[in-house]
């Protein structure tokens, strides 16, 4: 995005930073800092602040793009006063263990910091303009990214309410807690709102997003023979229930048509980690289907995975499962159904060399899932 941007604007840019978890190379006058992802480190902690810094220096009469992706939660942090990064590391680990989705997860995030929210173009001086790739389900400005550029509707009753569904205040850094607190009580200024005088001069766009992926490998199917189903709507919902319904509706998409057929879908599923295994929930969304796969004729296989090349806190994106995964399984000692329960998805694919492991892909529009039937 940012060569692209130079590309474009050439010698018009006067200044810039650019945040990602892997190093590049990037021309002057812009400034690489890498950040951390999908938890944030010291380094996204360096990016939030210099960022916060270079808004301040904007004069009015400059204008301020802003390229966002998703992942941007992460690896851009400036925590706000009295919160310290290790505050929002706990809750956001607490949270997702609790299965919180991304809406959840965000709106508490927005409300722990200086930079997200809208607090980013509330302290530019300058225009603001933002072209947004989306990782999020309905594409919400204020939620990708956690919204640094835009208004946030949510409030700190609600990220406060968050906490009280998702394990209770007293599972939660007490910082976290007292400023929520604080905020319900009017004590701490809440995120700008719809209509706040501050931004009225930021203006932000979805540029792409899920259906641009999916679009992507239909037509790649299609030019591979494929009869080609594309499930609009958001795959989303506890990873593992998600991926048994996602089957059963690929089965029947394939028992319609006689040839090949390639079902591609998106979303976000969510995992609520009960066990002390390593995963991720794309790989518990396909070791979910492991058993009911082998139960349908003729060969099938199911593939889910992150676009950015991450799926949790594993270096894989994801993995792919087929007709003869449960067989194989079985002959290596390995069981679908205790893998599952332990939430250890990542090491039941890694012994059957059944990871998709694409590297890192410099950008983030959820999760891919691809069914093939050739029957």
């Amino acid at each position: 995005m940012a060569r692209a941007a130079q590309a474009g604007l050439g010698a018009g840019i006067r200044g810039g930073l650019v945040v990602g978890p892997v190093a590049v190379a990037v021309d002057p006058p812009l400034v690489f800092i890498q950040g951390e992802h999908p938890e944030p480190g010291a380094g996204s902690e360096t990016a939030g602040r210099e960022v916060l810094a270079l808004c301040d220096a904007l004069p009015d009469a400059a204008q301020l793009l802003v390229l966002l992706s998703g992942g941007a939660s992460a690896l851009m942090v400036a925590p706000a006063e009295g919160i310290r990064l290790e505050d929002k590391r706990a809750a956001a680990q607490t949270l997702m263990r609790a299965g919180a989705d991304i809406y959840a997860l965000n709106t508490v995030r927005k409300h722990a910091s200086a930079v997200k929210g809208g607090w980013l173009a509330a302290r530019s001086r300058a225009a603001c303009r933002t072209l947004a790739i989306s990782d999020v389900i309905g594409d919400d400005l204020s939620v990708i990214g956690s919204g640094p550029t835009v208004a946030d509707p949510s409030t700190f009753r609600d990220a406060l309410d968050i906490l009280d569904r998702f394990g209770g205040a007293a599972a939660y850094p007490r910082a976290i807690v007292e400023r929520f607190e604080n905020g319900v009580r009017g004590l701490c200024p809440e995120t700008p709102k719809p209509h706040d005088p501050r931004l009225a001069r930021s203006v932000a766009t979805v540029v792409g997003g899920r259906h641009d992926a999916m679009r992507g490998a239909a037509e790649a199917a299609r030019a591979r023979g494929y009869r080609t189903v594309v499930v609009e709507e958001a795959l989303r919902g506890e990873a593992r229930e998600a991926g048994l319904a996602h089957l059963e509706r690929c089965v029947q998409e394939a028992a319609i048509a006689a040839g090949p057929v390639c079902v591609v879908a998106s979303g976000e599923p969510t995992v609520t980690v009960t066990g002390e295994g390593r995963g991720g929930r794309n790989q518990e969304f396909v070791l979910a289907a492991v058993e009911r796969l082998a139960g349908f004729q003729g060969p099938m296989a199911m593939a889910s995975v992150g676009t950015d090349g991450v799926d949790g806190p594993t270096p894989a994106a994801g993995a792919i499962v087929d007709s003869t995964t449960a067989a194989r399984a079985r002959s290596a000692g390995l069981s679908p159904g205790a893998s599952l329960a332990a939430n250890d998805s990542f090491a039941f694919f890694s012994a059957l060399g059944d990871l998709i492991s694409t590297g890192p892909t410099g950008t983030n529009v959820g999760d891919l899932q691809i069914f093939l039937s050739i029957s």
